[in-house]
């Protein structure tokens, strides 16, 4: 399966994609909505995708590689020490969220959404992701910085950064780094 290709249309089609399937969910937006929201005739639309499934594919598999080219960046750029690199990686991941939103967040919503062989052709993706996380996270652990079960940290971790897209306001009065920092502060059991 040959999800992504380089044309600077097809970036377009997809980024447009990632907006409505935001604003519409996967399940409710049909191929005439991208169609116009795209501004071509339906038919038209199939000229850069086969299908519906392969457009939520390529939202998906372009969110998870721009989430980790900005994680890498962040780690390969920051001090090397464990509070640093999860510092690091909290402030990558609400970037992520809050400056690429819908390609981030359709991935993370509409992943059930994939079928089976574009879920096995992106895991890949979403492993190596999950896997600059648990390295840091144990990093932090074996240091003494945090406590607790390596899985479940992860998932509590993961779990409130991704909930900002919810509630976070950018116009408010924190930055993505103060919220990076707030929950460093949280999880190290350190005042902020």
């Amino acid at each position: 399966m040959n999800v992504m290709n380089d044309s600077p249309r097809r970036k377009e089609l997809t980024r447009q994609a990632a907006q409505l399937f935001v604003q519409e969910g996967f399940d409710r937006t049909t191929v005439r909505m991208l169609a116009q929201e795209m501004g071509i005739k339906s038919g038209s639309l199939f000229h850069h995708f086969r299908d519906k499934q392969e457009i939520l594919a390529a939202v998906i598999e372009a969110g998870t590689q721009n989430a980790l080219v900005i994680a890498r960046a962040a780690l390969e750029s920051c001090d090397h020490t464990p509070e640093a690199r999860l510092q690091a990686m909290a402030r990558a991941h609400l970037e992520t969220l809050l400056t690429d939103r819908n390609a981030h967040v359709v991935a993370l919503y509409e992943w059930r959404r994939l079928e089976p062989e574009a879920r096995d052709h992106l895991s890949h993706l979403r492993d190596a992701y999950e896997a600059l996380w648990e390295a840091v996270i144990d990093e932090a652990l074996e240091a003494g910085l945090i406590h607790g079960d390596r899985f479940l940290v992860s998932r509590f971790v993961m779990g409130a950064l991704n909930w900002t897209v919810r509630w976070y306001d950018p116009a408010g009065p924190r930055s993505p780094d103060d919220l990076a920092h707030e929950l460093v502060a949280m999880i190290t059991q350190r005042p902020a």
